[in-house]
């Protein structure tokens, strides 16, 4: 019996992670290419294209046979219909991206959003494996979410899991998704920079990580930065959790990177709202940022199994 892999991509605003993943989830192969935004949209597709066709040579030079392709980005992406929506980061609109990986490679192709893919991952591979129902909730330059339910990430024809537009106070300071008062502005990793930046005159630019070590040290300013953000993320969970009932909450992205720093008061204010609803345990990712790239070999694997039926 050939030994089969899939070409997987996670497709981001710099850079393209590529690899090569087997059936058992080993990334058999790994690659970094710059994504090329600045050559524009029809550039990287190509660039996209050519990565998987190398990738899938290689697979087949080392004597494996590639029997699916999987892309996941950011972006409104309509995983159903293989069609990227809108992609602020890359520039793409309307594009029927699985349809020219199919054309390109003559492989089954799957597209997928990047943070629906890491959840997915974390739901089969990660932190969250033995749970069907969860929240992954990366929280890097923003906050998006990835609402894993019965197992499978739900959608809402692109458009669901922007927790970071949660709006957590109706006072606070505009958005640019037009919004005012939405949790990214309080709890993402660079708004946590920027915020005790600009409370010393903005001439230090500081980074959530930094900032992190100052709260850890006890600095005022740096804690009462750190509770801002605690609390509106629990404000924001509050509601997720009212609604959706998820036995768990996977956090990823830079933030998690400060550990219980972060998640031991965030349970602590959430347990403090919760009131009839069921409590979810919060635990720290455990796949890092191969979560995107193994989510997307999960998709081809999927559309492997799809297309042998």
């Amino acid at each position: 019996m050939p030994r089969t892999c899939v070409v997987a991509l996670d497709v981001g605003g710099t850079r393209i992670k590529a690899g090569l993943v087997d059936v058992e989830h080993r990334v058999l192969a790994d690659q970094v290419h710059d994504t090329g935004r600045q050559d524009g949209p029809e550039a990287v597709v190509e660039r996209v294209l050519d990565v998987l066709d190398e990738l899938a040579g290689q697979a087949r030079d080392q004597g494996l046979t590639p029997v699916a392709a999987g892309v996941v980005l950011p972006g409104i992406v309509d995983e159903a219909a293989g069609r990227v929506v809108f992609s602020a980061n890359i520039g793409w609109r309307d594009l029927p991206l699985a349809g020219q990986l199919a054309e390109r490679t003559g492989l089954p192709a799957a597209v997928g959003h990047d943070v629906r893919a890491g959840g997915l991952a974390e739901s089969v591979l990660g932190a969250g494996r033995d749970q069907r129902d969860l929240l992954f909730l990366p929280i890097g330059t923003g906050i998006a979410g990835a609402m894993i339910m019965d197992g499978r990430p739900y959608a809402g024809g692109g458009y669901a899991g922007e927790i970071g537009h949660t709006r957590v106070d109706p006072d606070g300071p505009p958005c640019p998704c037009g919004g005012a008062g939405c949790l990214e502005s309080y709890a993402a990793a660079s708004s946590i920079g920027r915020r005790y930046s600009e409370l010393h005159g903005g001439g230090e630019r500081v980074s959530a990580a930094e900032v992190a070590e100052r709260v850890a040290a006890g600095e005022p300013q740096a804690v009462a930065i750190w509770q801002d953000a605690v609390e509106a993320l629990a404000t924001a969970l509050h509601t997720y959790v009212t609604i959706c009932a998820p036995r768990l909450v996977v956090v990823g992205g830079g933030l998690s990177e400060s550990g219980e720093l972060l998640l031991a008061p965030l349970r602590e204010a959430l347990a403090a709202r919760l009131t009839f609803q069921r409590v979810p345990r919060i635990v720290r990712a455990a796949l890092g940022d191969r979560a995107g790239l193994l989510g997307a070999a999960l998709l081809a694997w999927r559309a492997a199994e799809d297309h042998s039926h």
